[in-house]
Parts: C-alpha cells; sequence; structure tokens
C-alpha cells in the first residue's frame, strides 16, 4: 500500500470517528462519598435515639452502592438485627428511597411486589432512609430491632438529621 493509500484510508477511517484520539475522550465521572466519619455520627446518633426509648437495635449505614460503611450492634439487640439494618440501608441506597415508601408502594400497587425479588439484599421493610446530597443519593441508613418499623425509621431520622447540615 502506498503512503498516499494509507493517508487516505486513515483519514476516512478517522472521519468515521472509528479511530478516536485523546481529544474525543470522556472525562471520568465525580461522585460524592460519605465519608465514613459522617457514617458513624449518624450510625451513633441513630443507635442512642433508639436507646433513649429502650429499643435494642442495630444500625448499618452502607455507600451509593450498598456496601457497609458503618454496621453497629447495640446492647442486648437480637443478631438478626444486623442483617435486616444492612438490608434496609442497601434498599434504600439501591432503589433511592425509604423503605417505609416502598411498603406503601407494594400494598397500593400489588403488581410492584417483585421489587422485594430483585435481589437477596433488598428488605422492604420500614426503617432505611437514603442519605442525600443534594439530589445524589450518596448511601442509605437503616435501624433494625425496635418494635415496628415506624420506630426504626424514627431512629434513622434522627441519625440523618444530625448530619444533613454537611451533606452538600
Amino acid at each position: 500500500m502506498s503512503c498516499d493509500r494509507l493517508i487516505v484510508c486513515l483519514s476516512i477511517v478517522s472521519g468515521l470517528g472509528l479511530f478516536a484520539g485523546p481529544a474525543r475522550a470522556e472525562g471520568l465521572p465525580v461522585e460524592k462519598v460519605l465519608p465514613l466519619s459522617l457514617a458513624t455520627e449518624a450510625a451513633q446518633t441513630a443507635l442512642a435515639a433508639c436507646e433513649k426509648e429502650g429499643y435494642h437495635v442495630s444500625v448499618a449505614v452502607v455507600d451509593r452502592v450498598g456496601l457497609v460503611r458503618i454496621l453497629i450492634r447495640g446492647n442486648g439487640a437480637g443478631p438478626h438485627t444486623l442483617d435486616s439494618s444492612r438490608r434496609k440501608a442497601y434498599t434504600s441506597a439501591s432503589l433511592r428511597r425509604s423503605t417505609a415508601d416502598l411498603v406503601k408502594l407494594i400494598e397500593g400497587r400489588p403488581d410492584d411486589e417483585g421489587l422485594s425479588n430483585m435481589n437477596d439484599q433488598i428488605l422492604i421493610l420500614a426503617g432505611g432512609l437514603p442519605v442525600k446530597a443534594g439530589e445524589d443519593v450518596i448511601g442509605g441508613i437503616g435501624v433494625g430491632g425496635a418494635p415496628g418499623g415506624e420506630k426504626d425509621e424514627t431512629c434513622a431520622l434522627a441519625g440523618l438529621d444530625k448530619i444533613r447540615d454537611r451533606l452538600k
């Protein structure tokens, strides 16, 4: 192949976008991250709120993809509360809404019950809240072990309220 022919071929390939140089590279996405210090503060505050009411609970805080940042089991909390708090936090982060809202959604629209079977980590019981920085969901907090999901959610909300002003 002659040099002229090679240049023409490269020009055609380049013009079709089949040869992408550095000018066509996309920038890396920037994501907000839930710092361990804030996750810990939220978890400890949620635990204290439940303990104040006499509830023996566990609290989990996960990052945006559902990986545990912190998981604590309060004194007297059953071992099952570790799983329920973590799964509630995961569900809130993954589905980007409170688990109480998901309970209501399924009650009102039985066709959506399949949400609870998406994977074995989903747990649709009240007590999980998404952690947001602006409109971005950067994690989830879940509480398990109080006598009723609404009480779990109240404690989770106390944890979120403690750090909310720093989630920007």
